[in-house]
This record gives structure tokens, C-alpha cells and sequence, in this order.
């Protein structure tokens, strides 16, 4: 539980530790009663939602469920697991769309009118006052002999402090560059803004890095796609551990601390009851079951009840199953569970119920009637109480549907959608399994008062049956059963085709075989594909709004709380990329190159801007735009030396008129000695022997040698 360990500061107050709860503790029976009372009614609220999650996930593993009663007659009891193919291609279309470009799907920009920082400035490399020599930009590192030897320990900054010249001839192109010079067509464009908002976003997606966010993300998708309903939890900051050793071999680890995200299962999630969604909810109560380890473990974190923890340790374990864990577990254990339930509570708290318990409010919330906290209890004893200590406060979860219901908090999944057609498709390949059974063996009618009694009835062949002498007409028949199970397969695969519709997946999209029609051909199942990504885009756009955006908005927050790097600090908002990423990368990249070409025309050149263009041409192409594109600095000093190269030479120097510098024939723009080299068998060629000894020959006497020579 080390990943929901919090920053509280200093101004945050909670609940003192106690040797005695029994005694000192009598003021926060209400805060347990509070608490518990809520999650009883978050827990009855939510019965329905687990008989269909249950539901659901006996659909997912095949398994029928205590209302499915089979007869003596029904054999077969076979279970099509189609939900779990369209589950899992579910999944796997969401994580694929999440992740199509290897990283995290956020992205932090500046707003559309962003304060306290500049937005956009202008710097027009072809203005005579801008200009800076080629000769006055001097390489930093120096060369041999130049008296300019690296000191040790001497770093690029210490070396580009050193060179004064250079910085003044710098000095007025960027002052030019923050006033701004313009917009022409030749003018290179700077967001300081979007700078400040990239590198909180490669900030951000950093620490997501190294909070596994990525899997617990995947473990999210998952149970959006069976059970309708996805949970994160977060972020919270931890002290992580990176392995470290001195100099001597010692092991000395270096601790940071980062944020940390988490996948909560919707089995343990218990929201208010009374909400639709996560900006509505009044608190949130989450399940735990801990072994005692993990409840020792909490004492190491802030605000904990050390002495308190070890009260609710000797009272022993106190967990108890819910209806659903068996059902959950491949078996289910008769003896007790050896853990510990923990209730930890969010949300909203009465002002007077907190200086009951003697908690200091601060002096700027003590206007407020209510105020956000976090309450643990574990055996009827408080084991922490504490204001919530982010700002803004908000409850850190975020759950978000698969398929959005509008009246209630919890989604709809793929399992629950296809719950009738699963049921269609196992009634009808049960029925055409046991009809196939029925008429693939002969039934047999025997009349025995033609047989001489107690003969064995078994049939085998070769059988010999003895009849009674003088008995007429024939005393075994065999009658053929109908064979209907063509019609009852053609049922099923209708089912099937409901399931496609009531999904919105069709099995050609998760790799069913024999397509038809429009998809024989490359185009058609093109443009099938196309429009079977409709239904999951809605999806993927629940993942944006309620589960993305409010992890990079919490993220957002966390590091301008608690990180006071000011090259981050700006007007921004986070953006969450997930449907972009339908897009392949490969239609983008054309669809961005294209725009380029129109851009480049020298009319509507002014209204592009190439900045951001080449930088989502780079992001298309799985480049990295921080090391393909340059940033302001560079920018300024490459247009500075290419504006060098197209400056003309003074007269007597360069190249003669109609000469291209740039060409790499050597030719200097003219025609003599170029062409086609002559190859073996040409006139002109030097390699052939029998024109070269004919010119020798015409040379000496003009006289030409034998044929037989020449061969």
C-alpha cells in the first residue's frame, strides 16, 4: 500500500495518536459510525450492479450460473465463450488505440489567451537589423592553440559564459525576437508558452514512467470492457528506491519522491450512491483486505496511529467474504480468511464533527461548513484522520465507463451487452449437439415375444439374436432419428450476427475468417474497418474525459504544489490525446505533409504555423521533437548561418555568374565534359582492343591487320 502514501503539509492538520483508544478515544464513535453507515448504504446501492458484474463474468470464463437448470435428458452442456473473444478484442482495441504511439496519451498545451506568459513571438531572419556575421558566431569549445584551453571541471555553460563577444552579438536578436518583428513570410515563430507546457508534459510523462502507469492502465481497460466500470486511484506520492552503491561496494540507495498512480478493482470501489459520476460524489469508500504485514506497513506513513494499529492487531483478523468472492475464486476455501478489512474513506466532513475530535482547522477554512478528509478504520478503531491535503481538494479516483449510462454512476460493458445472444448461442448449439447425438446412432425396437427368452439384448457386430420357432414377421427394428442440427446451427450463427450488432464489434474486426460481400476485397474490408471503429471511439472518448484528462489535471496539480521548478509554471491545461491515436500515424504524417506543401506558398505562408507543424510531423514519425526540432536559441543561430549562405559575395569572389554553389557535379554550372560515359562496345570507349591496334595500324601504314589477329 506504499503507492497511496501522501505529501501533507505543514498547514494540514490530523487526528493525534493515542496509547489508549479505548478511553481517549470515545469522541470518534461518531466519525466510525459516519463512515460505516455510508458504506452499508454505498453497499446496498450497489447489489444490482454486482448481480450483473457477476453475470458478466461468468459469461467471460464460461461458467453457467445457479438459474441455469439442466434435465436428465440434456447432455450437452456445452458454453460458447464468444464474450470472452469479444471482451478481450474489446481490450485489446482500447490499449492499442491508448498506446499506438508508445507513450502516454496526455498532453499538456497552453490555453487559448494563456496569462503571465508570452505566447507567441516572431523572428524574421532576413531583416537587415537582426543580422549577425558568420565570422562573429565563434565555436564555443575553441581549437588548438587558441589559447583557450578547458579548465577542469569546465562545462558548455561555464564556456559560453566566457565568450562575451558573442553573447553581444546575440544580445540584440533576441531582444528583437521577445519584442517580436512581425508576421512575414520569412518570419520563424516562437511559443514561449508552448515551451513551458512541454516540458510539464515531458515532466508528467516521466513520473508516469516510473509509476507503472501504463499497466495499471491496461488492468483498467480491462474491467472497463467486462464489467462496464474502470477505477484509478491517484496520484499520491511515495518515497521510491533507486538502487545505488558508493564508492567502497556499500549499498546506498538514493530515495526520490515521485507521484504514484494505481489500478482499484470496481469489485472494492463503493462511490456515493446518490451520484452519476465522479464530479458529483460526495465521497468514496474503498475495501481492503490486509494481511498483518500490510497493516504494519501503515505505521511508516504520515498521520498514521502507530499505537492504535497495534490495538486493532490484537484484536485479530476481522474480514469477512462477500456473496460474490466465492464465485470470484476457483475454489472456495471453508476456513476463515487470515486478513484484515480496512475501510478508507473520502470525502466531505461536517466542520463540527472535526473539532469534536479536537482537529485544528487552518485559519483560511475554518469559514467552511464542511471540508474534505481521509478516515481509515479497521476493527472499530480510527487508525487515521486527516484533512485532504491537495489544493484544490478533490477526491483522488477516477472511474470511467465503457458505455456511459446517464442514470446511474456505474457503465455498461461488453459482457452485459451480448448477456441475451450469449444465452441464444449456447441453448442452440446445446440443442444441435444433442440432436447430432440422437441421430447418429440407430434407435432399436425389439418385440421379445418373437426372441427365445433370456437372451442378451446388447447390440455389437456379429450379433446373433435366436427366434422363436414358427413366429411370424420380423423381430428387430432400427429407426433412423431426424437430424435437424443444420437449423439449429443456422440459429446460432444468427445469434452470433446479434452479438456483432449489440457489441458494435464484428467478428471480422477480432479476425473471423470467410468475410463476403463488400469485404473480399482490400478497399471493402477498408472501409468495414472503418466504420467498425465507430463504436469505439465513443468508448475511447469516456477514457479522455473521465478517466485521462482528470489523472493529468491531478498530476498537473501535484507538480504545481509540490514542485517548484519555474520553467513549468504557466497558463496551461491538459489535454487528453486518446482519440487522436485513431488516426494511424501513417495518415497523419501524409495529411500533415500535404498541409506543409499548401503552406509553403508564399501567400499563405504568414498564416501556418510550421513550428507546431514540424513538430507533429516529428510526433507522426515517431520521432522525438525535443532532438529533430530546434528550440528558440538554436532556431535563432541556424537562421543566422543559413542567412550567411544566401547573402551574395562581394564582386571578384564566388563562383562566375550562372554558377549554382549547391551543385555536386563540379561543373560550375557549364556543359564541356559532360555526358554519358561510354560503355564496353562504343565509340570512344579505351577498353577495346580490336579499335585500338586499327587506329595503331592506320597510324603506322595504313594498312589493316588479318580478322584472325584482331579476334
Amino acid at each position: 500500500m506504499a503507492e497511496d502514501e501522501i505529501m501533507i503539509e505543514d498547514d494540514a492538520i490530523a487526528l493525534e495518536d493515542t496509547e489508549d483508544s479505548v478511553q481517549e478515544d470515545v469522541g470518534v464513535s461518531s466519525i466510525i459510525s459516519f463512515v460505516t453507515d455510508r458504506f452499508y448504504k454505498a453497499k446496498d446501492y450497489r447489489y444490482q450492479d454486482e448481480e450483473r458484474w457477476l453475470r458478466a463474468y461468468r459469461n467471460y470464463r464460461g461458467l453457467y450460473g445457479p438459474d441455469v437448470q439442466f434435465t436428465e435428458t440434456e447432455k450437452s452442456r456445452v458454453f460458447i465463450k464468444i464474450t470472452k473473444t469479444k471482451t478481450l478484442a474489446a481490450y485489446g482495441q482500447i490499449t492499442d488505440v491508448l498506446f499506438a504511439n508508445n507513450r502516454f496519451p496526455l498532453s499538456i498545451e497552453p490555453t487559448e489567451l494563456p496569462e503571465g506568459v508570452v505566447d507567441n513571438v516572431h523572428f524574421d531572419p532576413q531583416a537587415p537589423d537582426q543580422s549577425v556575421g558568420i565570422d562573429d558566431l565563434q565555436n564555443p569549445y575553441g581549437f588548438a592553440g587558441d589559447g583557450m584551453e578547458l579548465p577542469a571541471g569546465a562545462t558548455e555553460k561555464t564556456l559560453m559564459d566566457k565568450l562575451g563577444p558573442l553573447q553581444e552579438k546575440l544580445d540584440p536578436v533576441m531582444d528583437k525576437l521577445k519584442e517580436g518583428s512581425g508576421l512575414t513570410p520569412t518570419a520563424i515563430t516562437f511559443s514561449p508558452a508552448m515551451i513551458a507546457a512541454k516540458r510539464m508534459q515531458k515532466k508528467i510523462h516521466d513520473q508516469l514512467e516510473e509509476s507503472s502507469a501504463n499497466k495499471y492502465l491496461r488492468s483498467t481497460a480491462f474491467e472497463m470492457s467486462l464489467f462496464g466500470t474502470g477505477v484509478m486511484k491517484g496520484p499520491f506520492a511515495i518515497d521510491k528506491e533507486y538502487p545505488n552503491w558508493d564508492d567502497d561496494g556499500e549499498y546506498d540507495p538514493v530515495f526520490k519522491t515521485v507521484p504514484q498512480v494505481s489500478h482499484v478493482s470496481v469489485w472494492n470501489f463503493y462511490p456515493d450512491p446518490d451520484a452519476n459520476n465522479m464530479d458529483e460524489a460526495q465521497f468514496v469508500i474503498e475495501r481492503h483486505k490486509m494481511s498483518r504485514t500490510q497493516l504494519r506497513s501503515l505505521k511508516r506513513r504520515p498521520y498514521f496511529r502507530e499505537s492504535v494499529i497495534d490495538e486493532v492487531i490484537l484484536l485479530g483478523e476481522n474480514y469477512d467474504k462477500m456473496y460474490w468472492e466465492d464465485d470470484l475464486a476457483d475454489y472456495a476455501p471453508e476456513h476463515g480468511i487470515d486478513r484484515f478489512e480496512v475501510l478508507e474513506y473520502w470525502g466531505m466532513m461536517d466542520v463540527d464533527m472535526l473539532l469534536e475530535q479536537e482537529v485544528d482547522i487552518p485559519d483560511e477554512l475554518k469559514d467552511f461548513d464542511e471540508l474534505q478528509a481521509n478516515a481509515w478504520i479497521c476493527n472499530g478503531k480510527l487508525i487515521r484522520l486527516v484533512l485532504n491535503p491537495f489544493k484544490p481538494s478533490k477526491i483522488p479516483y477516477m472511474a470511467a465507463p465503457y458505455e456511459l449510462n446517464p442514470y446511474s454512476f456505474f457503465g455498461v460493458g461488453i459482457a452485459e451487452n451480448m448477456d441475451d445472444t450469449q444465452t441464444l448461442m449456447n441453448g442452440f448449439m446445446r440443442m444441435a449437439v444433442d440432436n447430432a447425438v440422437l441421430s447418429g446412432n440407430l434407435l432399436v425396437e425389439v418385440d421379445e415375444t418373437n426372441l427365445v427368452p433370456g437372451q442378451d439384448l446388447t447390440l455389437y457386430p456379429g450379433k446373433v439374436f435366436r427366434r422363436q420357432g414358427g413366429a411370424p414377421g420380423q423381430a428387430i427394428f432400427g429407426t433412423k432419428y431426424p437430424n435437424v442440427s443444420q437449423e439449429n446451427m443456422m440459429m446460432f450463427d444468427k445469434a452470433r450476427v446479434l452479438a456483432d450488432e449489440s457489441t458494435g464489434f464484428p467478428s471480422f474486426a477480432h479476425g473471423q475468417t470467410g468475410v463476403s460481400g463488400v469485404g473480399r476485397t482490400a478497399s471493402g474490408i477498408s472501409m468495414l474497418m472503418g466504420a467498425a471503429q465507430g463504436s469505439i471511439k465513443s468508448v475511447i472518448k469516456n477514457v479522455d474525459d473521465y478517466l485521462l484528462r482528470p489523472l493529468g489535471e491531478g498530476l498537473f496539480r501535484f507538480n504545481m504544489q509540490f514542485d517548484f521548478d519555474s520553467d513549468i509554471k504557466g497558463d496551461l491545461e491538459v489535454k487528453a490525446r486518446g482519440t487522436e491515436s485513431l488516426m494511424a500515424n501513417e495518415i497523419r504524417s501524409q495529411r500533415l505533409m500535404q498541409f506543409l506543401q499548401i503552406a509553403s506558398n508564399p501567400a499563405l505562408a504568414p498564416f501556418a504555423k510550421f513550428q507546431y507543424v514540424i513538430t507533429e510531423i516529428a510526433k507522426s514519425m515517431d520521432l522525438d521533437p525535443d532532438k529533430v526540432v530546434n528550440n528558440m536559441n538554436e532556431a535563432a543561430l541556424q537562421a543566422e548561418i543559413m542567412k550567411q549562405f544566401q547573402a551574395p559575395l562581394p564582386e571578384g569572389q564566388g563562383a562566375p555568374a550562372g554558377a549554382d554553389v549547391m551543385d555536386p557535379t563540379g561543373a560550375g554550372g557549364g556543359t564541356m565534359g559532360t555526358g554519358q560515359v561510354p560503355v564496353p562496345g562504343e565509340q570512344g570507349f579505351s577498353g577495346n582492343g580490336g579499335q585500338g591496334n586499327v587506329q595503331q595500324a592506320e597510324a603506322v601504314g595504313g594498312q589493316q591487320p588479318p580478322v584472325e589477329s584482331l579476334q
